[in-house]
């Protein structure tokens, strides 16, 4: 079958992936399955547990092997897990399940921007990531309504079909995903797989050690994951079972966190827009000082949304980080593939900064879900938030020095073996 172009492809998995179909998930598990806030975050601990251990495996592969073939069984992996989440109702189950699907996540986190960035070149990813950011919320907007409405109709029945379409773009991969800029390192004569796997893990390893803003970068996503569990696995029931919904009109859950996603989704197409032409052509320092203002608005707004009693400041608070988080995406993305000019290592390398992250979440999640059933929802979301503060600290000492760390810079290079 013939392929497409790369860049119109990327554009459409964008808008295909992005329906926010946690939204429904979330819903799911609350208020059918009746999770507590520990199985909740158990969930999230399992996942990110498989994410550690296959992060940089996966992104070897990638490295090694084909982009193509690590997306493709990504995105299979992804849909069969979630689609099984809707057919089960065991709680250990599920949680096994979600395992499932970060093993399969890992082999499309880094394997994913290392492919758009071959195809394209790094000079455009700039404009190709917040181009893509923009087709992300569209489809977020248009799956949005079409999930809610299911979900009204039922939750398990829209996290069944969700998982279907994650399945879908799989199949599109095997079927029309070009792979002209990937270029596999030469494999010596008597190496073997495990051989060459070795070397390309050996070969991403220093490029880390001699970039000293990507240490930093590891560093952040470290500290980012650890603070961002409570939030994304507990803002549901936060709002549940401690605040309350507005009681304007007899409206479902469902229903008023898709309205919530709307708002945050026509504000972040606008916002990207503006980004897009201020941004796609600075440099380092321009991303990080705006990275750091958007770490310090996420802090305040955690914090806002866990102590308020009060509905409305409650809304606005998560309006307002789903904005902010929404925003530093691309950015993040964009800072982080100019870092790496030798393509050979590149899905390696994103998968290090990913495996950040998850060690993060993985550590922290369990520590913050205990802290929910011990001291309530309230304790737990705020220390996520307060986790987050160090994060400021990286991104000022990379703005000291322009995105550079002479320190490290000064230190002699890897040797050669």
């Amino acid at each position: 079958m013939r392929r497409v172009g790369a860049e119109k492809l990327y554009y459409a998995l964008e808008f295909t992936l992005s329906t926010p179909t946690w939204i429904v998930m979330s819903l799911y598990l609350v208020s059918e399955l009746h999770l507590s806030p520990l199985q909740l975050v158990l969930m999230g601990t399992a996942m990110e547990g498989t994410v550690f251990l296959c992060e940089v495996p996966t992104g070897i592969v990638a490295d090694t092997y084909s982009r193509r073939l690590s997306l493709v069984i990504g995105f299979l992996g992804m849909g069969v897990a979630w689609l099984l989440v809707g057919v089960v109702d065991s709680p250990a189950l599920i949680i096994a399940l979600w395992a499932l699907w970060g093993v399969s996540y890992t082999f499309t986190s880094g394997a994913y921007q290392a492919w758009i960035t071959d195809e394209v070149g790094v000079e455009r990813i700039p404009h190709v990531f917040l181009r893509g950011a923009r087709f992300e919320y569209a489809g977020a907007f248009v799956g949005l309504f079409a999930f809610v409405g299911l979900g009204v109709v039922s939750l398990r029945a829209a996290v069944i079909v969700s998982g279907a379409v994650t399945i879908s773009c799989g199949i599109a991969c095997a079927l029309l995903m070009p792979e002209t800029g990937f270029v596999r390192r030469a494999r010596s004569v008597d190496a073997t797989a495990l051989g060459e796997l070795s070397r390309t893990a050996v070969a991403g390893g220093r490029y880390v050690r001699a970039q000293p803003l990507l240490l930093l970068l590891i560093g952040i996503a470290l500290i980012g994951g650890t603070g961002a569990e409570a939030f994304d696995r507990l803002k549901e029931a936060h709002f549940l079972r401690d605040i309350g919904l507005p009681s304007i009109g007899d409206f479902e859950p469902v229903v008023w966190f898709g309205a919530f996603s709307v708002v945050s989704m026509v504000f972040g197409f606008f916002a990207v827009g503006r980004l897009r032409k201020r941004f796609e052509r600075r440099g380092t320092a321009d991303i990080a000082r705006l990275l750091f203002g958007a770490t310090a608005l996420v802090i305040v707004g955690l914090l806002v949304f866990a102590l308020t009693t009060s509905a409305a400041v409650a809304i606005v608070a998560l309006l307002s980080i789903f904005l902010i988080r929404q925003l530093e995406g691309p950015l993040w993305s964009i800072w982080v593939n100019q870092q790496i000019q030798d393509s050979s290592v590149r899905a390696t390398v994103l998968s290090m900064t990913g495996q950040a992250d998850a060690i993060g979440q993985a550590a922290g999640g369990p520590v913050l879900g205990a802290i929910g059933n011990v001291w309530g929802l309230r304790a737990a979301l705020t220390t996520g938030a307060l986790v987050l503060t160090p994060a400021l600290g990286l991104y000022a000492r990379a703005l000291r020095h322009g995105g550079a760390e002479p320190e490290l810079e000064a230190l002699p290079a890897p040797a050669e073996t």
